[in-house]
Protein backbone atom coordinates (compact mmCIF):
# COMPACT_ATOMS: atom_id res chain seq x y z
CA UNK A 1 0.00 0.00 0.00
CA UNK A 2 2.91 2.75 0.94
CA UNK A 3 4.27 1.37 -2.84
CA UNK A 4 1.33 2.34 -4.35
CA UNK A 5 0.28 5.59 -2.34
CA UNK A 6 4.23 6.82 -3.57
CA UNK A 7 3.34 5.75 -6.98
CA UNK A 8 0.71 7.72 -7.09
CA UNK A 9 2.03 10.65 -5.80
CA UNK A 10 4.23 10.46 -8.30
CA UNK A 11 1.52 10.41 -11.01
CA UNK A 12 0.28 13.23 -9.77
CA UNK A 13 3.37 15.24 -9.45
CA UNK A 14 4.28 15.02 -13.01
CA UNK A 15 1.23 16.55 -15.00
CA UNK A 16 1.82 19.73 -12.37
CA UNK A 17 5.50 19.53 -12.85
CA UNK A 18 4.49 20.11 -16.66
CA UNK A 19 1.96 22.15 -16.31
CA UNK A 20 4.81 24.88 -14.60
CA UNK A 21 7.33 24.43 -17.15
CA UNK A 22 4.78 25.39 -19.72
CA UNK A 23 3.91 28.28 -17.64
CA UNK A 24 7.48 29.31 -17.02
CA UNK A 25 8.42 28.98 -20.76
CA UNK A 26 5.01 30.69 -21.79
CA UNK A 27 6.25 33.66 -19.49
CA UNK A 28 9.75 33.20 -20.96
CA UNK A 29 8.43 33.36 -24.42
CA UNK A 30 6.59 36.23 -23.98
CA UNK A 31 9.28 38.61 -21.88
CA UNK A 32 11.39 37.69 -25.39
CA UNK A 33 9.22 38.90 -28.07
CA UNK A 34 10.05 42.10 -27.88
CA UNK A 35 13.47 41.82 -28.26
CA UNK A 36 12.97 39.29 -31.12
CA UNK A 37 10.61 42.01 -32.70
CA UNK A 38 13.30 45.04 -32.33
CA UNK A 39 15.97 42.61 -33.64
CA UNK A 40 13.70 41.44 -36.41
CA UNK A 41 12.80 45.04 -37.57
CA UNK A 42 16.14 47.01 -37.23
CA UNK A 43 17.35 43.95 -39.52
CA UNK A 44 14.72 44.25 -41.81
CA UNK A 45 15.28 47.91 -42.49
CA UNK A 46 19.27 47.61 -42.35
CA UNK A 47 19.05 45.33 -45.47
CA UNK A 48 15.85 47.27 -47.20
CA UNK A 49 17.48 50.61 -46.50
CA UNK A 50 20.98 49.87 -47.14
CA UNK A 51 21.22 52.52 -49.54
CA UNK A 52 19.23 55.25 -47.90
CA UNK A 53 21.43 55.86 -44.83
CA UNK A 54 19.35 53.78 -42.32
CA UNK A 55 23.06 52.23 -40.86
CA UNK A 56 25.00 55.68 -40.48
CA UNK A 57 25.96 56.76 -37.21
CA UNK A 58 24.25 60.39 -37.69
CA UNK A 59 21.08 58.73 -38.60
CA UNK A 60 21.26 56.11 -35.50
CA UNK A 61 21.76 58.90 -33.23
CA UNK A 62 18.91 60.93 -34.74
CA UNK A 63 16.27 57.54 -33.57
CA UNK A 64 17.79 57.80 -30.45
CA UNK A 65 17.29 61.49 -29.80
CA UNK A 66 14.00 61.28 -31.06
CA UNK A 67 12.71 58.30 -28.79
CA UNK A 68 14.12 60.38 -25.65
CA UNK A 69 11.18 61.93 -24.72
CA UNK A 70 8.68 58.72 -25.55
CA UNK A 71 11.44 56.74 -23.38
CA UNK A 72 11.40 58.79 -20.24
CA UNK A 73 7.54 59.09 -20.33
CA UNK A 74 7.15 54.93 -21.12
CA UNK A 75 9.70 54.45 -17.89
CA UNK A 76 6.12 56.48 -16.18
CA UNK A 77 3.98 54.94 -17.64
CA UNK A 78 4.94 51.52 -17.09
CA UNK A 79 4.55 52.58 -12.99
CA UNK A 80 1.25 54.08 -13.67
CA UNK A 81 0.08 50.19 -15.56
CA UNK A 82 1.64 47.88 -13.10
CA UNK A 83 -0.40 49.78 -10.27
CA UNK A 84 -3.27 49.24 -12.18
CA UNK A 85 -3.92 53.02 -13.55
CA UNK A 86 -3.81 54.73 -16.42
CA UNK A 87 -2.63 58.56 -17.18
CA UNK A 88 -4.25 60.05 -20.14
CA UNK A 89 -2.62 63.38 -19.77
CA UNK A 90 0.52 63.35 -20.11
CA UNK A 91 0.59 64.71 -23.95
CA UNK A 92 -0.72 67.82 -22.06
CA UNK A 93 1.41 67.76 -18.83
CA UNK A 94 4.42 67.68 -21.25
CA UNK A 95 3.06 71.41 -23.37
CA UNK A 96 2.04 73.00 -19.75
CA UNK A 97 4.97 71.75 -18.17
CA UNK A 98 7.24 73.27 -21.14
CA UNK A 99 5.42 76.55 -21.30
CA UNK A 100 5.95 77.14 -17.71
CA UNK A 101 9.67 76.29 -18.28
CA UNK A 102 9.97 78.51 -21.11
CA UNK A 103 8.13 81.29 -19.27
CA UNK A 104 10.40 80.78 -15.96
CA UNK A 105 13.48 80.81 -18.14
CA UNK A 106 12.75 84.19 -19.69
CA UNK A 107 11.53 86.24 -16.68
CA UNK A 108 14.39 84.06 -14.01
CA UNK A 109 16.46 81.14 -14.76
CA UNK A 110 17.18 77.87 -14.43
CA UNK A 111 17.47 77.64 -11.12
CA UNK A 112 13.95 78.75 -10.48
CA UNK A 113 12.63 77.21 -13.80
CA UNK A 114 13.39 73.70 -14.36
CA UNK A 115 11.98 72.85 -10.45
CA UNK A 116 8.84 75.47 -11.82
CA UNK A 117 8.25 73.13 -14.79
CA UNK A 118 8.82 69.49 -12.53
CA UNK A 119 6.27 71.00 -10.02
CA UNK A 120 3.39 71.57 -12.95
CA UNK A 121 3.84 67.10 -12.98
CA UNK A 122 4.12 66.67 -9.76
CA UNK A 123 1.04 68.67 -8.66
CA UNK A 124 -0.75 67.25 -11.60
CA UNK A 125 -0.23 63.83 -11.12
CA UNK A 126 -1.21 64.44 -7.32
CA UNK A 127 -4.25 65.70 -8.10
CA UNK A 128 -5.07 62.74 -10.42
CA UNK A 129 -4.65 60.14 -8.03
CA UNK A 130 -6.13 61.90 -5.17
CA UNK A 131 -9.26 62.11 -7.48
CA UNK A 132 -9.21 58.90 -8.36
CA UNK A 133 -8.50 57.33 -5.28
CA UNK A 134 -11.32 60.02 -3.03
CA UNK A 135 -13.78 59.94 -5.82
CA UNK A 136 -13.71 56.40 -6.57
CA UNK A 137 -13.87 56.75 -9.96
CA UNK A 138 -11.27 55.40 -12.67
CA UNK A 139 -8.27 56.90 -13.53
CA UNK A 140 -9.09 56.63 -17.15
CA UNK A 141 -11.94 59.40 -16.32
CA UNK A 142 -10.20 61.45 -14.19
CA UNK A 143 -7.03 61.87 -16.45
CA UNK A 144 -9.27 62.36 -19.33
CA UNK A 145 -10.76 65.21 -17.96
CA UNK A 146 -7.42 66.72 -16.38
CA UNK A 147 -5.98 66.47 -20.02
CA UNK A 148 -9.32 69.39 -21.59
CA UNK A 149 -8.19 71.71 -18.27
CA UNK A 150 -4.07 71.23 -18.92
CA UNK A 151 -4.94 71.96 -22.66
CA UNK A 152 -6.60 75.06 -22.30
CA UNK A 153 -4.23 76.21 -19.55
CA UNK A 154 -1.25 76.03 -22.22
CA UNK A 155 -3.22 77.67 -24.76
CA UNK A 156 -3.99 80.27 -22.19
CA UNK A 157 -0.62 80.72 -20.72
CA UNK A 158 0.31 82.45 -23.57
CA UNK A 159 -2.25 83.26 -26.02
CA UNK A 160 -1.44 80.68 -28.28
CA UNK A 161 1.97 81.98 -28.96
CA UNK A 162 5.28 79.93 -28.83
CA UNK A 163 8.14 81.17 -26.14
CA UNK A 164 11.71 80.97 -27.43
CA UNK A 165 14.09 80.07 -25.22
CA UNK A 166 17.79 82.17 -25.47
CA UNK A 167 19.66 80.23 -22.37
CA UNK A 168 22.69 78.18 -24.00
CA UNK A 169 23.36 76.69 -20.80
CA UNK A 170 19.67 75.67 -19.99
CA UNK A 171 19.65 74.50 -24.39
CA UNK A 172 22.74 72.28 -23.76
CA UNK A 173 22.01 70.52 -20.94
CA UNK A 174 18.50 69.63 -21.77
CA UNK A 175 18.32 68.30 -25.21
CA UNK A 176 20.60 70.29 -27.65
CA UNK A 177 24.08 69.43 -26.29
CA UNK A 178 26.18 66.33 -26.52
CA UNK A 179 28.85 64.55 -24.41
CA UNK A 180 31.30 63.25 -26.68
CA UNK A 181 29.19 61.03 -28.96
CA UNK A 182 26.25 60.99 -26.58
CA UNK A 183 23.79 63.34 -27.14
CA UNK A 184 22.72 64.99 -24.15
CA UNK A 185 18.92 63.10 -24.62
CA UNK A 186 20.61 59.48 -24.99
CA UNK A 187 22.41 60.39 -21.35
CA UNK A 188 18.80 61.94 -19.81
CA UNK A 189 17.41 58.41 -21.26
CA UNK A 190 20.25 56.60 -19.48
CA UNK A 191 19.83 58.15 -16.07
CA UNK A 192 16.40 57.88 -15.71
CA UNK A 193 16.18 54.00 -16.81
CA UNK A 194 18.36 53.26 -14.11
CA UNK A 195 16.75 55.02 -11.52
CA UNK A 196 13.60 53.93 -12.76
CA UNK A 197 14.68 50.12 -12.90
CA UNK A 198 16.31 50.52 -9.48
CA UNK A 199 12.82 51.85 -7.52
CA UNK A 200 10.81 49.40 -9.59
CA UNK A 201 12.85 46.13 -9.07
CA UNK A 202 14.92 46.47 -5.84
CA UNK A 203 12.52 48.62 -3.64
CA UNK A 204 9.45 47.78 -1.36
CA UNK A 205 7.84 50.53 -2.98
CA UNK A 206 7.94 48.63 -6.26
CA UNK A 207 7.22 45.25 -4.86
CA UNK A 208 3.93 46.98 -3.30
CA UNK A 209 2.97 48.51 -6.59
CA UNK A 210 2.93 44.94 -8.45
CA UNK A 211 1.16 43.63 -5.93
CA UNK A 212 -1.44 46.33 -5.68
CA UNK A 213 -1.81 46.01 -9.43
CA UNK A 214 -2.22 42.79 -9.69
CA UNK A 215 -4.64 42.65 -6.79
CA UNK A 216 -5.63 44.69 -5.15
CA UNK A 217 -8.20 43.52 -2.65
CA UNK A 218 -5.10 41.18 -1.29
CA UNK A 219 -2.66 43.91 -1.39
CA UNK A 220 -5.01 46.07 0.95
CA UNK A 221 -5.63 43.32 2.90
CA UNK A 222 -1.85 42.15 3.50
CA UNK A 223 -1.21 45.45 4.61
CA UNK A 224 -0.38 47.99 1.46
CA UNK A 225 -1.62 51.34 1.63
CA UNK A 226 -2.97 50.61 -2.03
CA UNK A 227 -4.13 54.37 -2.49
CA UNK A 228 -0.96 55.65 -1.65
CA UNK A 229 0.90 53.60 -3.67
CA UNK A 230 -1.51 54.17 -6.97
CA UNK A 231 -1.23 58.26 -6.09
CA UNK A 232 2.59 57.46 -6.14
CA UNK A 233 2.81 55.48 -9.65
CA UNK A 234 0.19 58.30 -11.09
CA UNK A 235 3.17 61.37 -9.46
CA UNK A 236 5.62 59.47 -11.26
CA UNK A 237 4.21 58.94 -14.54
CA UNK A 238 3.10 62.63 -14.31
CA UNK A 239 6.61 63.99 -13.56
CA UNK A 240 8.22 62.36 -16.26
CA UNK A 241 5.74 63.89 -18.73
CA UNK A 242 7.43 67.09 -17.07
CA UNK A 243 11.09 66.33 -17.63
CA UNK A 244 9.27 64.96 -21.65
CA UNK A 245 8.46 68.85 -21.53
CA UNK A 246 11.80 70.39 -20.20
CA UNK A 247 13.43 68.39 -22.86
CA UNK A 248 11.48 69.12 -25.44
CA UNK A 249 12.30 72.96 -24.19
CA UNK A 250 16.36 72.28 -24.42
CA UNK A 251 15.79 70.49 -28.05
CA UNK A 252 13.70 73.00 -29.85
CA UNK A 253 14.84 76.34 -28.20
CA UNK A 254 11.25 76.61 -27.87
CA UNK A 255 8.35 76.09 -26.09
CA UNK A 256 4.56 75.54 -28.33
CA UNK A 257 1.19 74.46 -26.83
CA UNK A 258 1.30 71.63 -29.48
CA UNK A 259 4.06 69.92 -27.85
CA UNK A 260 3.32 66.16 -26.68
CA UNK A 261 0.19 66.19 -28.46
CA UNK A 262 0.55 63.30 -30.78
CA UNK A 263 2.88 61.05 -27.87
CA UNK A 264 0.21 59.20 -25.68
CA UNK A 265 -0.95 56.99 -27.84
CA UNK A 266 3.60 56.15 -29.11
CA UNK A 267 4.23 56.44 -25.10
CA UNK A 268 1.67 53.38 -24.13
CA UNK A 269 2.19 51.33 -27.27
CA UNK A 270 6.27 51.34 -26.05
CA UNK A 271 5.20 50.40 -22.37
CA UNK A 272 2.71 47.55 -23.57
CA UNK A 273 4.98 46.42 -25.96
CA UNK A 274 8.13 46.26 -23.52
CA UNK A 275 6.34 43.77 -21.15
CA UNK A 276 4.18 45.78 -18.98
CA UNK A 277 0.15 44.52 -19.03
CA UNK A 278 -3.08 46.77 -19.64
CA UNK A 279 -4.10 44.93 -16.69
CA UNK A 280 -2.11 46.05 -14.26
CA UNK A 281 0.82 44.05 -11.50
CA UNK A 282 2.93 43.16 -14.54
CA UNK A 283 6.07 45.49 -16.21
CA UNK A 284 9.64 46.06 -17.18
CA UNK A 285 11.47 48.96 -17.43
CA UNK A 286 13.94 47.75 -19.56
CA UNK A 287 11.35 46.35 -21.86
CA UNK A 288 9.79 50.13 -22.35
CA UNK A 289 13.10 51.18 -23.36
CA UNK A 290 13.10 48.83 -25.82
CA UNK A 291 9.68 48.96 -27.16
CA UNK A 292 10.32 52.78 -26.81
CA UNK A 293 12.89 52.27 -29.72
CA UNK A 294 10.53 49.44 -31.66
CA UNK A 295 8.48 52.95 -32.58
CA UNK A 296 11.19 55.14 -33.22
CA UNK A 297 12.96 52.53 -35.37
CA UNK A 298 9.48 51.32 -37.15
CA UNK A 299 8.90 55.47 -37.66
CA UNK A 300 12.49 56.72 -38.88
CA UNK A 301 12.39 53.72 -41.45
CA UNK A 302 8.75 54.21 -42.35
CA UNK A 303 10.05 57.54 -43.25
CA UNK A 304 13.05 56.47 -44.80
CA UNK A 305 11.20 54.61 -47.34
CA UNK A 306 9.33 57.40 -48.28
CA UNK A 307 5.89 55.95 -46.90
CA UNK A 308 3.01 58.77 -45.79
CA UNK A 309 2.00 59.74 -42.57
CA UNK A 310 -1.38 58.51 -43.02
CA UNK A 311 0.00 55.02 -43.73
CA UNK A 312 2.72 55.70 -40.62
CA UNK A 313 -0.15 56.45 -38.50
CA UNK A 314 -1.86 52.96 -39.64
CA UNK A 315 1.45 50.90 -39.08
CA UNK A 316 1.78 52.10 -35.21
CA UNK A 317 -1.85 51.47 -34.87
CA UNK A 318 -1.46 47.68 -35.73
CA UNK A 319 1.69 47.05 -33.39
CA UNK A 320 -0.15 48.45 -30.98
CA UNK A 321 -3.54 46.25 -31.53
CA UNK A 322 -0.77 42.90 -31.68
CA UNK A 323 1.08 44.45 -28.42
CA UNK A 324 -2.05 44.96 -26.17
CA UNK A 325 -3.24 41.19 -27.38
CA UNK A 326 -0.21 40.08 -26.78
CA UNK A 327 -0.25 41.84 -23.31
CA UNK A 328 -3.43 40.61 -22.18
CA UNK A 329 -2.98 36.80 -23.29
CA UNK A 330 -2.71 34.84 -20.47
CA UNK A 331 -1.24 31.30 -20.29
CA UNK A 332 -3.04 28.40 -21.71
CA UNK A 333 -4.09 25.87 -19.29
CA UNK A 334 -2.72 22.16 -19.89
Amino acid sequence: MHELHEMSGGTTAVPHMRRRLHLVSFRLLRGAIVYLGFVAIFVLFSVALRDNGFLTIENQLNILRQTAFVSVMAFGTTFALSAGEIDLSIGQVVALSAMVTAVLLRDTNALIAVPGGMGVGIVIGFANGLLTTRLRVPSFLITLGMAGIIGGLSRWITQLSPVPVLDATYTFAFGSGSVGPFPTLFLWTIAVLLVAHVIYRRTTFGRQLLATGGNRTAAHYSGINTDRIRIASLVICSSTASLAGLLYVGRLHSARYTLGDTDLLTVIAAAVIGGTSMAGGRGSIIGALVGSLVMGVLNNGLILMGLAVTEQMIARGVIIIVAVALSLREAPER
